[in-house]
């Protein structure tokens, strides 16, 4: 059974990633279920190592998850209206997480296409953290969720993905914008990958 693998999960992100590429997330919500084959995701790490990760400063209300259990969701909002989601990795009392960037949906496309729109089409339903979150039903308020019960199911593979690729993560750099975290791993030539984007820092404006 895949909870049996819940343990692969207790390890630093960047490890976890590979195992993730491949693997597939079902939610059954009240309107049926939506399973999703995952393209793309990226690695944050815990305190003090990592200034992209929402852990960086410590333990907080907002990040209390990510120093939980393995295998647990972690949910965001960005931009003040779209959920982001991730899965919680590292042993409880350490934070880590990855960010699911994109996916392809394998079973429930009627329905994420429900949500997405009828005209959206098929590699783009869930490509892109917010859509990926969209499509699969995913609220914020499933934050914590155990995904390895119901309402969600996560399948990992038994080996991480053959021929997968690494990546500055997008739009993400370190204190000053001056360091890159390698840590978007995707499935190359995959048509649900999102495009990537690198991070441009923000400009001063010059003292007149």
């Amino acid at each position: 059974m895949s909870a049996d693998r819940r343990g692969l999960l207790d390890a630093p992100a960047e490890t976890v990633a590979p195992l993730l590429l491949g693997a597939v997330l079902t939610r059954i919500g009240e309107d049926g279920p939506v399973s999703l084959r995952i393209t793309e995701v990226e690695a944050y790490s815990g305190e003090g190592s990592d200034p992209g990760s929402h852990a960086h400063r410590g333990r907080s209300r907002r990040n209390e998850v990510m120093f939980g259990p393995s295998g647990h969701l972690y949910t965001y909002f960005t931009y003040g209206m779209h959920v982001c989601a991730n899965v919680v990795c590292l042993p409880e009392g350490r934070a880590g997480g990855l960010l699911l960037r994109a996916g392809e949906i394998v079973e429930g496309e009627e329905l994420a296409r429900a949500r997405r729109g009828e005209g959206v089409p098929s590699r783009d339903l869930a490509r892109g953290p917010a859509r990926l979150a969209v499509a699969m039903g995913i609220p914020l308020s499933d934050g914590g969720s155990d995904l390895f019960a119901a309402p969600y199911r996560l399948e990992l593979p038994s080996a991480p993905a053959e021929g997968y690729a690494v990546s500055p993560r997008t739009g993400v750099s370190g204190e000053g914008g001056t360091e890159t975290f390698p840590w978007r791993f995707f499935l190359p030539h995959e048509p649900t990958v999102s495009p990537y984007r690198r991070h441009v820092p923000k400009r001063r404006p010059s003292a007149s």
